[in-house]
This record gives structure tokens, C-alpha cells and sequence, in this order.
């Protein structure tokens, strides 16, 4: 369909909505956004999303169809009430001390010609719009099998996007940078060492999906509060500019979603920016979310953490116990050692204790790692035997006497069913070694089989797990997860997820190109936090194997930043404790970065190109910076206007040194002091794929 076949189109549509008296309008309460939403002649619905007086999502279809039922026609308006709702709440963590949630409601009530009632429920944000479908108690409805979700997203012009491959089984994926017009899958196909990779529609995409319009304004296309539904998903239509929603299918393909009423989808969610900042600093995603379901949360907290983990990667050590594994190519076979045992697990706790890190993660510390891989069976692991040579008791007594927790590692396989009939008695083990954190992996295939990563099945079970972790007061960090939706307001113990392509893959891949982590957070981290496992000092890999070829595709500093950027309450030093202490200089802001904010400031944002934030520390005045860039170099200016009126600053500045490249020369770091106060500017250098951090830290006599 040409673009002048669709207007004529449209403008049927908006005739036939006005001619019926169907339509409705509201406006965001500070008239930046509207949402308008109506019927045609057949009873379809249709909306259209205005920002600043033009249109962001034109008019589009909406609607669901089920096995029984098609409720995407046939309707009539039988009501429409709206009203105005405006608070003010406190994260338990997160990057801002408080959050307004004010908004404009219209909920608009649909009944078809079969009496079968449905509510579509929109709010209009100044920066955004959400919606979701509704579905009280009503006879002769009890149950409803989604087939499909008919909701579409039309846009009015050939943007620059910013996405991933819809992938039922895998988010780890490089991220590309196309116009709408050019969205195609194909190239994924070639894309390697993602074991679970099932891309079906070679014109689908994940969402959160980022595009920038011709003006500059930015728009993002995402869901919150997912549960009891499989992700959101989006097949493109690149011809006509469009995208229609697609619903990862059950284990019965031709089924989505199964739901009992009343009942209600995830919403849907249209964040808006005049610029990349904007959607950065946005919190549409997190307002659409239901309020902290855990009464006493003074057990949740944020923290730092070493662990047993980057030595495997890197072919130094392995999960498993029973003997060596192959994980380089053929024919290379370096002696490995089970990295959970006792004596190196105590190393990171010295390490932990003398450095002031909350915790060490120990991975392969239980049996079932040896032939574990691709197995596709249950009953792999077993969660409360630990293998022989990782004495749990002398471990967790050992970490208390130096104040360091040990973070318990859970990983499933994907014999999620396994899991599950396992997660009391996991729990129970871990609070008898008070253990208040675990960190759960899903690499595998499903199993119930023929379910997927991001369908109804595994939503529900990661509700579970965070309901069933909080009852056990401990917090929780999901790996090969689905892509977060803001749930961690409702569940704040669910700390972070992986759920995208993170730092693992720079140790035995082609690794993660240089704007991949100028990217991650317009997309992916939208959502929520992501456990990125920053902190690589050591980015040349032959370091440790000399036939390894793969690097980090970074400079020293830019790592450094990355924990300022790349948000998470939940942070990793993931590098060896040797690495570490060779630049303790270096090493000294890692120490004294924090993992909680009571304010965030985008200063500076490109998406794919450069990211510039500055937050300032919960409950001081001290505050920290991060810059970082793509494969290009950049100076940078920044005015430090964030910083209180009257009040000296030491500012520590550590930059990339002279000469640097994140692969010619990724080393050297820069460290530099001075005075600033409010006004003063920063001038900062940021080498090819490098970065800046700078903790501002109050003098007492400012």
C-alpha cells in the first residue's frame, strides 16, 4: 500500500469514528500528549497517539482474538469515564528518591454483538501513553485462549530504529541500527554462540524497540507489568511503516496466551522524548506497574559483588568438578581446575572483606555440571549438594567472620519444572546458610517442552520465582530471563536480570561492538536493571590462553563509567581479584561507586553514539558521572549545574589516558583531581570506544 493509499485510509477511518460519536480524546496533564480512540462502521477500534500536536502512532487497529471469540469487531461503545490521578511514591531502590505518577484516564467499555464485554483502559502521560485490555466477570466468558493481539502501531514516518530479532528463546543479540523501511532478520541467522536462538519471522522484532523521528523527537515502543501473558513482541511491516503486536505462542502453537476472567493484558507502553535523554530519564514504564506487594522490604538491599565466574569464561577454570571440559576449539585441552572450591572461594572472600563488596557469587558450586549442556532433561542439578571439594559450612562460616554474604547461584538448565518442584527445599538451604540472594539461569531449551523464554508459561514462572524468593526474604538476579517490565516496583527483590547480550560474550566471541553499551540502555534497560558484570581491567584474552583471539571491546575507562550508565542496584566487579590489585588506583572507583541513587541527570545522549549521566549518591550529596562512547572518539563539555549552589567539590576524574583505543591501546587511565562548584566545566577526552567516570565528592568546607 503506498503512503497516499494509507492517509486516504486513515482518514476513512477518522470520518467513520466521528460520524458514529465513538470517539474519544484525552490529554496528558500537561497537554504534551494525547491519545484518541474510536469505532468504524464494523465496530473495529481504532487509536491515534499526538505528542506535541503530531502524531507519534497514527491511527491503528486494536483488539485480540481468541479461540472462541473475536473481540476485535463487532463492538459498541456502552461508556467512557475518565479522570485524573496524581501521587507521589518512593522506591524501595532505584535511581531517583521519588517518582510522580500523574496521568490522565479514559476507560473506554466495549460490548459486541455477543454481549461479551471488554475495557480498554488508556493513560496519557506528558511523556507517554500506556493501555491494556480489560476483562471483567461476565456470563457465558469464563475463560478466553488468545490466538492473536490485533493492537497495531502505525508510524508516521521512516524512522531510525534501534532493535533486536524477535527471538522467542534469546535477547542476547547484537543490536541493529536501521530505518523502519530496511527492518529484515536475515543477517541474525549468521550470528553465532547463541545456543538457544529460534528466530521464526524474519520481519519480527523484541520490544523494547527505540526509534528517533525525523524532528528529533524519540519514541519507544515497550510493555510493563508483564504477567500471565507471553511478551510483546512486533511484527514489522516495513512496507507501510507499521508494526503489529505478536504474542510468542504456548506450547499448543496455536494458542498465546490462556486466561481466566477477570482478567487483564500487560500494558502496552508509547514512551515520548523530545530528545534521547528524555527517554532515558522517562518513568512510564515503571508508573504502569502495581505497587510493592512486600510489606517489610528492610531486608532488600542493593549491593556489589565479586564472584567466581569471569575465570571460567575465560578458559582458566570450570563449573565443573568432576573432570576437564572442552570449552576452546578443538584440540586445545589447558588443564582446568573446578573453580568452587574452598581455598579459591575463600581468595574472593579476602578479596570481598578487605575491599568493602558485599558479596561473592559462587557458580558451580553443586553437582550436575558435567554433561550438562544441551541435555533438554530434567532433575540436572541438584540445588542443595554441594560438591566435594566446596565445603559450604567452612565457606559461609569463613565469609561471616569478614562480613561478606555468599550469593547462591541457581542454574536451571531450562528444566524449569526441575526447578520448581526444588525451589522450597533450595530456599530453606539457603536461609539456613543465610544466604539472602541468588542469582537463577535459564540456558537450555524449555522444559515443559515446547514452551519458550518469553511465553505465557515462563512469565508466570518468574512471577513465581520472585513471589516465592520474597517469601524467603531473599533477593533475586535472573539470567537468559524475558526482558523485564518493571516489575520490580511490585517485587522489589527481583534486583536485576540479565536478559540481553552482556559481558560474557567479549570473553569467547566476536564480542559486543563498542556502541553496544550506548544502546542497551534506550532499549533493553528501559525496563529495568540489567546485571551487565562491568569492570574488566584485563580485555585482551590471550592473557590468559595465548591462542585466544577475543577481546573486550573497550578501554579501561570506559568500564569504569559503565557502572554510572549502565543502571543496576545490583553491580559486579567482575574482573579477577589479581586484576584488581595490579591498578588499585583505578580500582579505588569501583570502591566507591554506589548501587543506589536519590537522583539521576541525563546530561548528554545519542543513541549508539554517546551517553553522559551524573546521580547522586542516596543520602549524601556526593555525586558520580559516567561518559562513554562508540568506536569514535569525542571531547566532551559538561557543566556541572547538577551540583548544589555555594558547596566545593573534589572532583576525581579518571580518564582515558593519552593514546588510548579500546584496541590499539585500552590500558591507560588518566587520574586527575581538582576543585569545581556548581557552573564549572568539565572538559573530558573519551578515546576511541572509551569513557570518563568522576565521583564528586562534598568537602566539608565548600
Amino acid at each position: 500500500m503506498t503512503r497516499s493509499a494509507i492517509f486516504a485510509v486513515l482518514l476513512f477511518f477518522c470520518n467513520t469514528l466521528s460520524a458514529q460519536k465513538t470517539l474519544r480524546t484525552i490529554q496528558s496533564p500537561g497537554r504534551q500528549t494525547s491519545v484518541s480512540v474510536g469505532l468504524n462502521r464494523s465496530g473495529e477500534i481504532f487509536y491515534r497517539i499526538n505528542y506535541r500536536n503530531r502524531p507519534a502512532v497514527d491511527w491503528s487497529r486494536m483488539g485480540l482474538t481468541t479461540k472462541s471469540v473475536d473481540l476485535s469487531t463487532g463492538f459498541k461503545l456502552i461508556g467512557a469515564d475518565e479522570k485524573t490521578r496524581d501521587e507521589t511514591w518512593k522506591p524501595v531502590w532505584g535511581e531517583v528518591a521519588q517518582i510522580r505518577d500523574h496521568y490522565r484516564e479514559l476507560e473506554y467499555r466495549l460490548q459486541n454483538e455477543a454481549g461479551h464485554r471488554m475495557t480498554i483502559r488508556f493513560r496519557a502521560y506528558d511523556a507517554g501513553v500506556g493501555f491494556r485490555y480489560e476483562f471483567p466477570a461476565q456470563n457465558g466468558l469464563s475463560t478466553v485462549s488468545v490466538t492473536d493481539e490485533r493492537t497495531e502501531f502505525q508510524m508516521a514516518g521512516d524512522h531510525t530504529a534501534w532493535w533486536i530479532p524477535g527471538d522467542y528463546d534469546s535477547n542476547e543479540h547484537v543490536y541493529t541500527t536501521s530505518k523502519v523501511s530496511a527492518i529484515d532478520c536475515a543477517h541474525y541467522e549468521r550470528e553465532g554462540n547463541i545456543y538457544t536462538k529460534h528466530i521464526v519471522h524474519p520481519k519480527n522484532v523484541q520490544t523494547p524497540i527505540t526509534m528517533k523521528m525525523a524532528d528529533g523527537t524519540h519514541i519507544a515502543l515497550a510493555e510493563a507489568a508483564l504477567a500471565d501473558f507471553g511478551a510483546l513482541h512486533l511484527e514489522a511491516d516495513p512496507k507501510n511503516l507499521k508494526f503489529k503486536s505478536f504474542l510468542i505462542p504456548s506450547a499448543d502453537s496455536t494458542i498465546k496466551s490462556v486466561n481466566t476472567l477477570p482478567f487483564h493484558t500487560p500494558w502496552r507502553a508509547v514512551l515520548l522524548s523530545p530528545d534521547a535523554a528524555g527517554i532515558l530519564e522517562s518513568k512510564l514504564i515503571l508508573n504502569l506497574n502495581e505497587p510493592c506487594k512486600i510489606e517489610d522490604v528492610s531486608w532488600i538491599k542493593p549491593q556489589k559483588y565479586v564472584g567466581v565466574w569471569w575465570e571460567m569464561h575465560v578458559g582458566l577454570a570450570s563449573w565443573d568438578y568432576e573432570g576437564p571440559q572442552e570449552i576452546l576449539a578443538a584440540g586445545q585441552k589447558p588443564t582446568f581446575r573446578h573453580g568452587a572450591n574452598t581455598e579459591n572461594v575463600k581468595r574472593y572472600i579476602d578479596f570481598a572483606g578487605k575491599y568493602g563488596f558485599d558479596g561473592v557469587l559462587v557458580e558451580g558450586w553443586n553437582t550436575g555440571w558435567k554433561n550438562w549442556f544441551g541435555q533438554w532433561k530434567e532433575e540436572i542439578f541438584d540445588f542443595a549438594k554441594p560438591y566435594p571439594d566446596y565445603d559450604i559450612d567452612e565457606v559461609v562460616r569463613y565469609a561471616r567472620e569478614r562480613g561478606v554474604r555468599i550469593i547462591m547461584h541457581h542454574e536451571t538448565s531450562s528444566a524449569v519444572t526441575s526447578y520448581e518442584r526444588q525451589m522450597d527445599a533450595a530456599y530453606a538451604y539457603m536461609n539456613k546458610y543465610g544466604m539472602n540472594s541468588v542469582k537463577t539461569g535459564y540456558v537450555g531449551k524449555i522444559i515443559p517442552k515446547g514452551e519458550w523464554h518469553d511465553g505465557q508459561w515462563m512469565a508466570n514462572h518468574y512471577v513465581r520465582v520472585a513471589e516465592r524468593t520474597a517469601k524467603n526474604r531473599i533477593m533475586v538476579d535472573m539470567h537468559e530471563s524475558v526482558r523485564p517490565s518493571g516489575q520490580h516496583r511490585t517485587w522489589p527483590n527481583w534486583m536485576a536480570c540479565e536478559a540481553a547480550r552482556g559481558q560474557e560474550f567479549n570473553a569467547w566471541s566476536a564480542g559486543n561492538p563498542p556502541e553496544h553499551e550506548c544502546i542497551l540502555p534506550f532499549t533493553r534497560i528501559l525496563g529495568g536493571p540489567m546485571d551487565y558484570t562491568p569492570g574488566i581491567f584485563e580485555v585482551r584474552m590471550n592473557t590468559y590462553v595465548p591462542t585466544k583471539k577475543e577481546v573486550v571491546h573497550t578501554t579501561v575507562a570506559k568500564q569504569l563509567a559503565l557502572y554510572v550508565t549502565l543502571y543496576s542496584p545490583l553491580q559486579m566487579a567482575a574482573d579477577l581479584p589479581e586484576n584488581y590489585e595490579k591498578r588499585l588506583d583505578v580500582f579505588q572507583f569501583i570502591r566507591d561507586v554506589p548501587v543506589d541513587w536519590d537522583d539521576t541527570r541525563v546530561l548528554q545522549a545519542s543513541i549508539g553514539d554517546y551517553i553522559t549521566t551524573a546521580r547522586r549518591q542516596k543520602g549524601t550529596q556526593n555525586w558520580f558521572l559516567g561518559s562513554i562512547t562508540d568506536e569514535n572518539p569525542r571531547d566532551v563539555q559538561i557543566k556541572l549545574a547538577f551540583l548544589p549552589p555555594g558547596k566545593t567539590y573534589e572532583a576525581i576524574v579518571y580518564a582515558d589516558g593519552p593514546d588510548a583505543h579500546w584496541d590499539t591501546n585500552p590500558y591507560p587511565v588518566t587520574i586527575s583531581k581538582r576543585a569545581v562548584k556548581k557552573g564549572d566545566v568539565l572538559r573530558l577526552h573519551l578515546a576511541a570506544g572509551g569513557g570518563c567516570a568522576v565521583s564528586l565528592k562534598l568537602l566539608e568546607r565548600g
